[in-house]
């Protein structure tokens, strides 16, 4: 009993050692924070190329030349004035008339056609901002983290990964789509898309008065979009964004 104790201790402690040594401390502007991450750049992007596929299998990608280049123009230039420019961003449009938009790991963000409409050039700048403040302060990375198992995070560490590993993240990662992120993210993306904005030269405003129509929008309907499913209280995101623009004019 007292071998396989040893054994077992033996064990535990390579698979730790081996767990840490894939893990780095980085510090992370966008959140202002000191970060442990196992996922590195590399592995985002890869679980990004094979969700972003997914998508497209899925989703009714518009084959617009005139409104791609437009989300293509305003997007990179938000993406050049945020806190993350170590990915090659890309912006895809989806054939939908709700007021929606989301991003997924690896710098790939959707905007649906309905907001491509509803949307001034500033208001779709903070549209932009706001997912790639998600993308820029890893929050779908850092729940993936959460929600991996220990093996399959051991092994993403290592660089070890199968194909069913990258098929359980990007299942996780579908999923954390559909219910959203926490209050504290969200303040925080939309703290960071006012940010973006100004520094790429558009009206920070436009986040607030964006908010504005979505409520119109979603208001005396059953329809709720990804925008604001689990989000805070949209009086309370127009508030703090408010005085985030008031306290960095």
């Amino acid at each position: 009993m007292q071998s396989k104790l040893r054994k077992f201790s033996f064990a535990g402690t390579l698979a730790l050692v081996l767990l840490l040594s894939g893990c780095v401390t980085v510090y992370n502007p966008a959140t202002g924070k000191n970060e442990a991450l196992f996922i590195d750049t590399q592995t985002e992007v890869s679980l990004g190329q094979d969700l972003d596929r997914q998508m497209q299998k899925e989703l009714k990608i518009l084959k617009n030349p005139e409104a791609q280049d437009k989300i293509e123009k305003i997007g990179s230039r938000v993406a050049f004035a945020s806190d993350r420019r170590d990915l090659a961003y890309h912006f895809r449009i989806v054939k939908d008339p709700e007021l929606n938009a989301f991003a997924i790991p690896g710098g790939y963000v959707y905007v649906n056609s309905g907001l491509m409409q509803a949307a001034n050039e500033d208001e779709l700048a903070c549209v932009l901002g706001h997912e790639i403040g998600h993308i820029a302060a890893r929050h779908s990375v850092k729940k993936l983290q959460s929600a991996l198992g220990y093996q399959i995070l051991l092994s993403i560490a290592l660089g070890l990964s199968n194909q069913q590993n990258i098929s359980r993240a990007t299942d996780i990662i579908y999923e954390l789509i559909s219910l959203g992120y926490s209050r504290q993210d969200e303040f925080l993306a939309d703290k960071l898309s006012a940010r973006y904005a100004k520094r790429a030269g558009f009206n920070p405003k436009g986040m607030a008065t964006f908010l504005e129509k979505l409520k119109e929008e979603a208001a005396g309907t059953h329809y709720k979009p990804v925008f604001l499913s689990s989000h805070p209280d949209i009086e309370e995101r127009i508030r703090a964004v408010e005085n985030e623009i008031a306290l960095n004019p």
